[in-house]
């Protein structure tokens, strides 16, 4: 099971003050693993400002994929026959990789690197692979705490290696049960185009809040999931 990190010693803004339809909520703080936790459980997630300084976001809408609506296509199953996948195998690999883009996309700077590998080790975040041979092909990396998964970021260097790692991942909360939150923070085209919606902010947190009470699906089961 995960290891609970000293708590964080600082007071984060509340998503539910927040101005509706405001993206960021507040800024500062730091990305200690505790700080960190507070945050994904009061419906915040960190990304640096252009200013450098943390900022706190909590989107209103709020992107979620439901797992029942998740559209696996055909094409998609027949990708998958192609490649192996795994969970937390490659954690580091994953999330250099998801932050390998061009200048003025990159929002993954070392600063959440290092915090995000802590998390890692003490058994909150997680990531998916995807490989051809010894290849790593695609993969996505998020946190889980609960039936909450926080999808961070996903990315392929091979077509529709990305929805390998996110429907192997659906797959998995599936066949854990329960309720599960899979939160994609903003339902992109691309998103949408998997099943993603916007829900208001406040729906969100009332979502999280009961997640927030289920066991956790992930917690370190490394391995095989298809070849």
């Amino acid at each position: 099971m995960p290891v609970e990190p000293p708590p964080c010693c600082w007071l984060l803004p509340d998503p539910r003050k927040a101005e509706p339809g405001a993206n960021v909520v507040g800024a500062g703080a730091d990305l200690e693993p505790g700080t960190l936790l507070a945050a994904y459980r009061s419906g915040l997630f960190p990304m640096h400002l252009d200013d450098g300084e943390i900022g706190w976001w909590s989107p209103d809408p709020r992107g979620v994929l439901p797992l029942d609506s998740f559209r696996e296509t055909r094409s998609m199953r027949q990708a998958s026959r192609r490649f192996r996948v795994t969970f937390d195998e490659s954690f580091n690999e994953v999330i250099e990789s998801c932050g390998d883009r061009p200048e003025g996309e990159r929002w993954i700077n070392d600063d959440i690197r290092h915090a995000f590998a802590r998390l890692h080790d003490l058994g909150w975040a997680h990531s998916v692979e995807v490989w051809r041979g010894d290849l790593l092909v695609g993969g996505l990396y998020g946190v889980e705490i609960g039936g909450l998964f926080a999808g961070e970021s996903m990315f392929h260097r091979e077509r529709d290696t990305s929805k390998v790692a996110l429907m192997s991942l659906v797959t998995r909360l599936r066949e854990c049960g329960g309720p599960r939150l899979l939160d994609v923070q903003w339902a992109t085209d691309h998103l949408t185009s998997l099943g993603a919606v916007e829900i208001p902010r406040d729906e969100y947190l009332d979502a999280l809040a009961h997640a927030l009470g289920q066991q956790p699906c992930l917690s370190r089961t490394a391995g095989i999931v298809s070849s």
